[in-house]
């Protein structure tokens, strides 16, 4: 499953994926079929990502790899520097892909200022596309008329069948802009969800597998994360399950707008 940008749609989530225990799920993430691993300049995971990458023996050229600026790396000058040093961290001659985490918080940074420097990153090959993370319509506006003829490939934001975003979802779509789900199966709380239990029984699968086999059917990308190897496994057999027409419709009707991550500093969300 990819889109116009080749990201694989099934990614492995690295956030609290430290050392060699962070590593070991790594693996069997890769072991199992994965191949995108999200990490962060946040996260503390981009050492880990690398030696995934290199003790997997799968090619490099197999593996889509994504980090994210965090929001003290944004101002003038700091995020090619820091990208350069997420570089190091993974033992990567490039990124395949990169995001802004946040908009700067409370606009402390000016966008044009963040948004012109991950160009220059592109621009001095860094990263092979870029995107942002948490981006408001408004703001995936701004930057688009700021980037000019270089696509914004990819938002990631919080996505599940309790928290849809339709309103922004639907406008990444309309604009080629791939869409990556975050929290995408709501921390194993979709099991109490009657409509989603109910499709998982008769499809003989997990509620976890339900809500990712729906954000690939919408044309999302992915990106769960654990710690155990046989939750791993099983959420990767999402990809081979598909939902009917009517199971994707009861599954829309089941959006409460259920945000949970949602700090006071953040967007005015769509």
């Amino acid at each position: 499953m990819q889109n116009q940008y080749d990201i694989p749609a099934m990614g492995f989530g690295t956030y609290d994926r430290k050392g060699e225990a962070g590593i070991a799920a790594m693996l069997v993430a890769l072991e199992t079929g994965y191949r995108h691993l999200d990490t962060a300049q946040d996260y503390g995971t981009e050492k880990e990502v690398g030696q995934a990458v290199r003790r997997s023996g799968v090619n490099r050229a197999d593996i889509f790899v994504t980090t994210k600026i965090k929001t003290g790396n944004l101002g003038p000058g700091a995020l090619v520097p820091s990208l350069r040093q997420s570089l190091d961290n993974l033992q990567l001659d490039r990124l395949d892909l990169t995001l802004i985490h946040w908009p700067s918080p409370n606009n402390a940074v000016p966008l044009p200022v963040y948004i012109e420097q991950l160009a220059e990153a592109h621009a001095l090959g860094l990263t092979r596309l870029i995107g942002v993370s948490n981006f408001t319509i408004a703001m995936l506006e701004e930057a688009q008329a700021i980037l000019g003829d270089l696509p914004i490939a990819n938002n990631q934001f919080e996505l599940n069948p309790l928290l849809q975003n339709k309103k922004l979802a639907n406008y990444c779509v309309s604009k080629k802009i791939s869409v990556t789900c975050y929290l995408p199966i709501a921390r194993g709380i979709l099991g109490d969800v009657p409509v989603i239990a109910e499709i998982a029984a008769r499809h003989g699968a997990t509620p976890e597998q339900v809500a990712l086999a729906f954000e690939f059917a919408k044309g999302y990308i992915a990106i769960p994360t654990s710690s155990q190897a046989d939750r791993i496994r099983s959420n990767y057999l999402a990809t081979k399950l598909v939902l009917s027409e009517a199971d994707i419709a009861a599954i829309e009707t089941v959006d409460r707008g259920q945000r949970v991550i949602d700090p006071a500093w953040g967007p005015d969300w769509d």
